[in-house]
């Protein structure tokens, strides 16, 4: 896969402070509607967080997911500083754990680099993961210059036990449901990068959030729960309801040379 496009336009990543505020205010005003929220069976939950980021980032999206029933679990590693020893090996613990409690496989949600690890569990251990839901995550990085991350995450590499080269992973599709949200107002990565390769349980889905506001923004939450609802073994293409689809834009066309698909919400 060939991305033409680099990291996000200046403007956009001086900006996602502010508009990542601007997400949570968003969020503040729309927990009116979270008795509207789908709900689903109340199976386990797994929230990683993205890199320099920790349990903290994820507390407001985990807190809608335990209101509505959700067995959730943050990674409880700390702050994500990116593949160490420490990550590789909780992570990984932490999925065969909650599987053997609960019985059952668990969903993983990973928000930006923690997008990327629940993929790569998804990967090993497929019989664990009943669906993975990344937020801005770049799994589809074809050169470094597609984020502005990467000088932060170069600065941990010496910790790093895993050092990956560039494709980030195969263009095979997940063997389990995967859906990936992402912005093409994301002032981190290029929304691109974070576009799966089309599949039969695959699928992608644009808001109008920052990148530091995708955790909290109402759109992907809404969609978080919506996906997190679907019985287990009937998974169906994200279809926002009608009062929502102005939250949902339609999907750009990628740039030439960029075998991906998206979903369209109000298909």
């Amino acid at each position: 896969m060939t991305l033409g496009q680099d990291g996000p336009a200046l403007p956009l990543y001086l900006s996602e402070p502010g508009r990542a505020l601007a997400d949570f205010g968003l969020y503040l005003a729309a927990r009116p509607l979270a008795p509207r929220l789908p709900r689903g069976d109340r199976h386990p939950v797994l929230v990683l967080p993205g890199l320099l980021a920790d349990d903290h980032s994820t507390c407001a999206l985990r807190g809608v997911l335990r209101k509505l029933g959700y067995d959730v679990h943050g990674w409880g590693l700390g702050r994500n500083i990116g593949p160490t020893a420490l990550c590789v090996t909780g992570i990984r613990d932490k999925l065969a754990e909650l599987t053997e409690q609960h019985d059952q496989p668990v969903s993983v949600i990973g928000w930006s680099l923690g997008g990327i690890f629940a993929r790569d569990l998804a990967r090993r251990s497929p019989e664990s993961v009943r669906q993975v839901i990344t937020l801005g995550s770049p799994f589809r990085l074809a050169r470094f210059s597609q984020t502005r991350a990467s000088r932060v995450f170069d600065r941990f590499s010496h910790l790093h036990v895993e050092h990956r080269t560039l494709p980030l992973e195969p263009d095979a599709p997940l063997s389990v449901p995967a859906t990936s949200i992402y912005s093409q107002f994301d002032g981190i990565v290029h929304w691109e990068t974070c576009l799966d390769t089309p599949g039969e349980f695959c699928e992608n889905i644009a808001v109008m959030a920052s990148h530091l506001g995708l955790g909290h923004h109402p759109a992907s939450i809404w969609a978080i729960a919506d996906r997190l609802a679907q019985p287990a073994g009937e998974w169906k293409p994200f279809k926002a309801p009608l009062f929502l689809r102005p939250a949902f834009p339609r999907p750009a066309v990628p740039a030439a040379g960029s075998p991906v698909a998206v979903q369209d919400p109000a298909a």
